[in-house]
């Protein structure tokens, strides 16, 4: 994808409302974390969002935002999992206030992982969701950004990389109108990802 697929696919979302809406869940992820390594990222035992965690890290290294660098928290690390793949879901048992936890779900959020964020909530910690309409979830989550039919020519992939980019936006000067800003970054990091875009 280059970007000027991105741009074709912001002009196509435009009606949808679904951009400005990432865009002010990404800045709620953005100041959510009050610290390094306050930011934890699940998934579900069947997708675990490897991507997100990269990008993440990356516009953090970017933007020069250290609460953006995300800890991935597995559902069942394996024995012997370097530092980085090891945190599992007891991490989420220790959350507190000033972290803030995102969870990325394409499918409804299971009830030990409800649990754990109904009991991470109670202790002070944000509760983010990325997901596609879970009503489970909403109850709980302080901000929700759902990938529903109203933007149906966009992935759950896509949807992370938008995020993940807005992210890793500086915040937008007061009054100014921000489109640009993300489509700079997300070309940026598409050119990154594929290679620069080749002209005629």
């Amino acid at each position: 994808m280059d970007a000027e697929q991105v741009e074709a696919l912001r002009v196509l979302l435009a009606p949808t409302g679904f951009v400005t809406r990432a865009r002010a869940f990404a800045r709620t992820l953005r100041s959510a974390p009050r610290g390094p390594g306050a930011l934890l990222l699940v998934g579900t035992p069947e997708h675990e969002p490897w991507h997100l965690a990269a990008h993440l890290a990356d516009e953090s290294r970017y933007a020069g935002v250290p609460e953006l660098s995300p800890t991935l928290v597995r559902w069942s690390p394996p024995v012997g999992a370097p530092p980085h793949l090891s945190t599992g879901l007891a991490r989420l048992e220790r959350a507190r206030r000033g972290e803030a936890l995102l969870v990325v779900s394409p499918e409804a959020a299971r009830d030990a992982l409800l649990e754990r964020l109904h009991d991470a909530r109670k202790a002070g910690a944000t509760i983010l969701a990325l997901d596609r309409g879970d009503q489970a979830l909403a109850e709980l989550a302080h901000d929700q950004l759902t990938v529903g039919p109203a933007a149906a020519a966009l992935t759950f992939d896509a949807a992370q990389h938008l995020v993940s980019a807005a992210a890793g936006e500086p915040p937008a000067p007061r009054g100014a109108a921000g489109g640009a800003g993300l489509r700079s970054r997300l070309a940026r990091l598409l050119e990154a990802v594929s290679g620069p875009a080749t002209g005629p």
